[in-house]
């Protein structure tokens, strides 16, 4: 778990995203004399698709600070597994996170298996599906996962999900993390330059499409590049059913060397909270994401498939009270 005491490094970048915070001396007619309420969003990288999803729920928030009385911030973290324990310190209100990191940590698995069961853990709603995308520079010899041997790889950084995904794909795979690959624990939003320079010779990076860092590794300054596809995987998916087989849509990076679609494993992205934020807090972020579900799907192109059926789906931990309320109120839960 994340002692209370680690110091948060909120990117400035960050907060001008969620509008910047000013102290109220008052709020609107419905939470009139009532102290406003702080809370905090964890993301990812800069370059990913957390970071932009967590500052537009936030401006969602933050207009209606006069109706809720509550102020919503955002942070760059080091992504799911960082913002699940982060929310049960309750150093972060919400947290953006991997379906399959949630189903681990309420059952208490993986980097959970010593600290237990994470039994507060809530799920507010599923946003877009992530996709295990493995990127290769031409010149590396890597055309299939058995090549991944002997090779130089970035697997993500410690706690991030797309580490944890990497490994499973290199262990259903038939290869030894430990001996057979030259791993690396970079943040994702590394591996492009890292790539680039020759450095290393492909990177994993679970993430919604289109990605700008993965646009910057294609774009092929140095190195032309090209996907891996990811198949083979049914007994991953059998084992863990948070897995699901998944595409990258080649035209979305028209610089990479593949010429079609890119067979691969993915999983839904989901806003977690845990038991201890009040109902109303939970309530007041799932209605105004959904009830501006037309603007929250402009934020990024992953986000365009985003539907109210959609939020329930690939959840594994209990649907926090707060957002129950909403999907009664639409009849999406009875």
């Amino acid at each position: 778990m994340i002692p209370k005491r680690h110091v948060r490094i909120v990117s400035l970048v960050a907060i001008v995203l969620a509008s910047t915070v000013i102290p109220m001396q008052g709020c609107g007619s419905s939470d009139s004399g009532k102290k406003p309420k702080f809370v905090a969003i964890g993301t990812g990288g800069v370059t990913g698709v957390y970071y932009p999803t967590g500052g537009a729920i936030a401006r969602l928030i933050n207009k209606k600070r006069d109706v809720y009385g509550i102020n919503m911030s955002v942070e760059s973290t080091g992504g799911s597994l960082f913002n699940i324990n982060a929310v049960m310190t309750g150093d972060l209100q919400f947290g953006i996170a991997q379906s399959d990191r949630q189903y681990q940590a309420f059952n208490g698995i993986a980097e959970w298996k010593a600290a237990g069961p994470q039994r507060d853990l809530r799920a507010v709603c599923s946003l877009y599906t992530e996709m295990v995308t493995l990127v290769a520079a031409d010149d590396s010899g890597i055309q299939t996962l058995s090549d991944l041997s002997g090779k130089r790889v970035n697997i993500g950084n410690a706690g991030s999900g797309t580490r944890g995904n990497a490994l499973a794909v290199i262990e259903a795979a038939g290869l030894d993390r430990e001996k057979d690959v030259r791993t690396e624990g970079l943040k994702a939003d590394e591996s492009a330059s890292m790539l680039q320079d020759g450095r290393i010779d492909a990177f994993f990076y679970t993430v919604g499409h289109p990605n700008g860092s993965i646009k910057e590794a294609t774009a092929g300054l140095r190195r032309s590049v090209h996907f891996v596809s990811i198949t083979g995987m049914e007994e991953l998916i059998e084992r863990s059913p948070y897995y699901m087989k998944a595409a990258i849509p080649i035209e979305l990076y028209p610089k990479a060397s593949n010429k079609e679609n890119v067979p691969t494993i993915g999983m839904a992205t989901t806003l977690v909270t845990s038991a201890a934020v009040a109902d109303e807090v939970v309530y007041a972020v799932t209605k105004e994401l959904f009830e501006n579900l037309e603007s929250f799907r402009k934020t990024h192109p992953a986000l365009e498939g985003l539907t109210k059926e959609f939020a329930l789906e690939g959840l594994s931990a209990p649907i926090h009270p707060g957002a129950v309320k909403y999907y009664r109120e639409v009849g999406l839960m009875k």
